[in-house]
């Protein structure tokens, strides 16, 4: 029997977590008269100062209190707008400026349809933690309006007693910056954001940026990679999807200020569910992947970024894999082996958690496997937006137990703790 033990938190969507974005008015009138930009800074340097303030109130009354330094992030999308119009500002107001900024942004509630799959790893900062404790930081799938799915952060805290605690989340949330020049120039290939200076991870928010992106940074399996040179970096694999296409992409950071978006190239980067092993073996970078949709296969490259074929590793076997399988975030380094948390998918499309042992030199070869799930759909881990899932994106080893995130149902996100050794025991 598996020694488990389920935590009662719950993450759940939350609409009342809101971001200032953009709003980006792009439609243009027919011929040659202004376009609705235009028009709209026109009608607002045409108020008399009077209205323009009244004007002005009525909207700090409403956002102010809901949003850090909302009057500078006004001022700041003005200067973008009159960027993008030419504009010269050095007769127009504060007061003017901060209401045209505030016509062309907009709450966007990053969170309100789901908060799911989440992957974690420990804390770059470990100064003050007591004997058995680790601080860690979870990466999380958030869904907003228009079904779009962006990277939300929680940091927190656990112990060798099943204990967990997170952090508060800051009463503001902030997006992370591009910081692009022009506005109208969407940006391809590699970018960078930048989170806030005055932001907490766990307040930071990274939207889509590139038109690769523009439907969804989906399932950021994150892990701490030690490179050869024994340098630190956090490198997290991704889905970017832009409604018609998908390929994965690479989030890296040293620092966890600027977050470099690296799309990934290769027939094995044109499919989903990657994980990055954490160090090289055997002097290659090597991933595991999902890409014919069914079978977990395993791959090797002397480039991060660039994935070619791959060997297939781990096909479904037992009854609540049949339908199909992938990964469950970055193998775990044990004396024993890597550890894999793998998914199935059985009878009713109902998911489960399995896990499965590679060899430590030479991960090609599938040392064990759990013939039943660690985890499974049940219960009140069945209903949600889709029910009969749980899903985790990556987990961590603390001690002598694994601690696992996971989705359910794709709708909210729970915790577990469970001993390695009682996984390794019922494997076969």
């Amino acid at each position: 029997m598996l020694d488990l033990f389920t935590h009662s938190l719950r993450l759940k969507a939350d609409p009342s977590r809101v971001v200032v974005r953009p709003f980006h008015i792009a439609w243009t009138t027919n011929g040659t008269a202004p376009s609705r930009t235009e028009r709209l800074v026109t009608e607002v340097l045409d108020m008399s100062p009077a209205q323009a303030r009244a004007e002005l109130e009525i909207v700090l009354k409403d956002f102010e209190a809901r949003h850090w330094q909302t009057r500078r992030v006004f001022m700041t999308r003005y200067d973008e707008i009159e960027a993008q119009l030419g504009l010269d500002g050095s007769e127009i107001g504060d007061e003017k400026r901060q209401l045209i900024g505030a016509y062309f942004c907009h709450e966007y509630s990053y969170a309100a349809a789901a908060l799911m799959n989440p992957s974690a790893v420990p804390h770059y900062d470990q100064s003050g933690m007591p004997k058995g404790s680790l601080r860690i930081l979870m990466s999380l799938r958030a869904v907003g309006e228009g079904h779009i799915s962006s990277v939300a952060f929680r940091e927190g805290i656990i112990t060798d007693h099943n204990e967990l605690t997170l952090a508060p989340e800051p009463p503001f949330a902030t997006a992370a910056d591009a910081r692009e020049e022009d506005e109208d120039q969407i940006p391809e290939g590699p970018v960078t954001v930048y989170r806030h200076r005055d932001s907490t991870l766990s307040g930071t928010v990274i939207f889509p940026i590139t038109k690769a992106q523009s439907n969804g940074l989906e399932d950021l399996r994150i892990c701490h990679f030690t490179h050869e040179d024994g340098s630190d970096e956090w490198i997290g694999t991704y889905t970017a999807y832009n409604g018609s296409v998908i390929q994965s992409e690479l989030l890296r950071t040293r620092d966890w200020r600027s977050f470099d978006l690296v799309p990934m190239t290769g027939s094995a980067a044109r499919n989903k569910g990657m994980a990055l092993f954490p160090r090289k073996v055997d002097g290659r970078y090597m991933m595991l992947g999902r890409q014919d949709g069914e079978n977990i296969f395993l791959h090797s490259s002397d480039t991060i970024t660039h994935w070619e074929g791959g060997d297939l590793l781990i096909k479904p076997q037992f009854p609540w894999e049949l339908v199909q399988m992938g990964n469950c975030g970055p193998p775990i380094e044990l004396d024993e082996g890597w550890l894999v948390l793998t998914h199935g998918v059985g009878a009713m499309r109902k998911y489960s958690i399995g896990a499965a042992l590679l060899d430590k030199h030479d991960p090609s070869k599938v040392l064990a496997r759990s013939p039943q799930p660690l985890l499974a759909a049940a219960d009140q881990d069945r209903e949600g937006y889709v029910p009969n899932v749980v899903y985790t994106c990556g987990a961590i080893r603390h001690r002598d137990k694994l601690f696992i995130p996971y989705g359910v149902a794709d709708s909210s996100v729970a915790f577990a703790f469970v001993p390695i050794s009682s996984i390794l025991e019922q494997m076969a």
